[in-house]
């Protein structure tokens, strides 16, 4: 809101009156209800920042609670191979506990057309006509996988342009009525040392293929490559279609085979690396006692460092002499002082706060308690090696290692259920189950108490956000009705110094009839 100031006259009496620094005076006292204001609005707004930040912490613990409450964190396997220069594996949570044995007699391989021997090519030539030494100029029109048409013209492309067209080689495959462009599915190589090209299909196994079609003189540049795909000895033939082959091994006794070395059977992921007609490889498949273990430690280090945040709050010292700085007072202090000063000004403002010591109390509640119905040897954080420290600690969890990693490999469902187990019933639920529970009641709690920084409202009408907004219209009504104040006090002292100069002129005009009637 603008105001027009009235028009102020000093010094016309010659009263000497510092008018200025007056109304500054008076106008001091009438800004202390107001700084009172700001003060309570800047503590507003530091315990809205506390608060989440608080909860902030708490949404990183819950998202870590969540994992913990899915039985597939339990469920971690490992599996080891007797000779991974045979099979090298590893496990997923499905595997089975146990062991397999597996005899790898052929691995899985691409298709491959290579030149049967060196070719005649003259690298320091420009055009493939003449780096191969063909008798024709005509277009070269080919497919390989039944690409799209491949045209190279000798006089113009060279080795070089005839490999990346292969390479970049497409064909359109239709699915369910939609047609799309997908590789052809071969890389070609030229190496100009050895004077041969390598032909490979990009995938393994029996369905691999590399199958070139000669759509219109091309049969001339494929023989001078020296490309033969036929198995005959006696008859060669580059555009004969060549194929990859399966895996073959046995599984548990069980012929199997596979298109590729990498494949997943049974929750185990194999990768077939050599080949043996006579050794048996055995897996062995068991619980992942250490990622189990290193998950719940995760789990107890962050809870600590959560709880430990919010005490460490609710307990900071306040300092009631060190209240919000006004502008006045923050200009009297250099940097550091005003940053001391804050730093006091800020302490101790959720000291004692009975909504964060609410949620801690519910967090240790949901963590301390039995789980009714589960294992008896398995239903308390105790019971597999996690105990509490001594009350100054306020919570805090310390973990027995030796005592946990017995208990995952004693018995990993059960340490499971304790920590996943659902329930309408909250004695029986799992604890973390529990505690996601109470953390996502908690973090509500605190948005209610002071809104979220992720929220998508510009408007926080949480509690403290509608304080802070009835501060900040109060802030602006005093603003408007100081400037009337002061306003007024000007026009008080413009009057008083008119009267003033009013009266000086009379005297002067009585003076002057006194002296002239002399």
């Amino acid at each position: 809101m603008s105001t027009i100031s009235p028009t102020r006259y000093f010094g016309l009496s010659g009263s000497g009156l510092d008018i200025d620094q007056m109304v500054t005076s008076l106008m001091k006292a009438q800004r202390t209800k107001q700084d009172k204001i700001k003060q309570n609005k800047t503590i507003a707004d530091w315990q809205r920042s506390d608060y989440r930040e608080i909860n902030n912490s708490l949404r990183s613990l819950r998202d870590n609670v969540f994992k913990m409450k899915l039985q597939g964190s339990y469920l971690t396997k490992k599996a080891v191979s007797s000779n991974e220069g045979i099979v090298k594996v590893s496990s997923t949570s499905t595997a089975v506990v146990g062991a397999q044995d597996i005899k790898v007699t052929a691995l899985a391989s691409n298709a491959r057309l290579n030149s049967s021997e060196a070719v005649t090519f003259d690298a320091s030539k420009t055009n493939l006509h003449d780096q191969m030494g063909l008798t024709s100029t005509d277009p070269i029109v080919f497919k390989v996988n039944g690409s799209q048409e491949i045209s190279i013209n000798p006089s113009i492309d060279t080795i070089d342009t005839l490999v990346s067209k292969i390479n970049s080689a497409k064909k359109t495959v239709t699915v369910d009525g939609s047609s799309t462009e997908v590789s052809a599915g071969v890389t070609a190589s030229f190496d100009k040392t050895l004077k041969r090209i390598f032909i490979s299909s990009n995938s393994t196994g029996a369905a691999a293929a590399i199958d070139f079609d000669n759509v219109s003189n091309s049969s001339e540049l494929f023989n001078d490559l020296k490309l033969d795909g036929n198995p005959d000895p006696g008859v060669i033939d580059p555009f004969a279609a060549v194929n990859g082959t399966d895996a073959v091994f046995e599984l548990n006794g069980t012929l199997l085979n596979q298109a590729s070395n990498q494949f997943t059977i049974a929750g185990v992921n194999y990768t077939l690396t050599g080949t043996s007609t006579s050794e048996t490889v055995h897996v062995n498949i068991t619980s992942d006692t250490d990622a189990i273990y290193n998950s719940i430690k995760t789990f107890v280090d962050l809870y600590n460092t959560t709880i430990d945040k919010v005490n460490k709050k609710t307990s900071e010292e306040k300092y009631k002499d060190y209240p919000p700085l006004t502008d006045e007072q923050r200009e009297a202090l250099t940097d550091d002082q005003e940053k001391q000063w804050e730093e006091k000004a800020k302490s101790g403002l959720l000291r004692n706060d009975s909504l964060l010591n609410g949620i801690v109390g519910n967090m240790r509640s949901a963590l301390s308690s039995f789980v009714s119905k589960a294992d008896s040897g398995y239903n308390s954080l105790a019971s597999i090696g996690i105990t509490t420290g001594d009350y100054s600690e306020k919570g805090k969890l310390y973990i027995d290692e030796d005592k946990l990693k017995e208990a995952i490999n004693a018995n990993p469902d059960a340490v499971m259920d304790l920590f996943t187990k659902s329930s309408d019933v909250n004695s029986e639920k799992g604890l973390a189950v529990r505690l996601y529970d109470n953390l996502t009641s908690g973090i509500n709690q605190l948005i209610d108490k002071a809104g979220s920084e992720n929220s998508y409202s510009t408007v926080d009408n949480s509690f403290l956000g509608k304080k802070i907004a009835e501060y900040n219209k109060q802030i602006s009504d005093w603003d408007t009705r100081l400037q009337d104040i002061e306003d007024r006090y000007y026009r008080q002292f413009t009057a008083m110094e008119t009267a003033l100069n009013k009266m000086n002129q009379q005297s002067q005009y009585l003076t002057q009839m006194f002296s002239s009637s002399k």
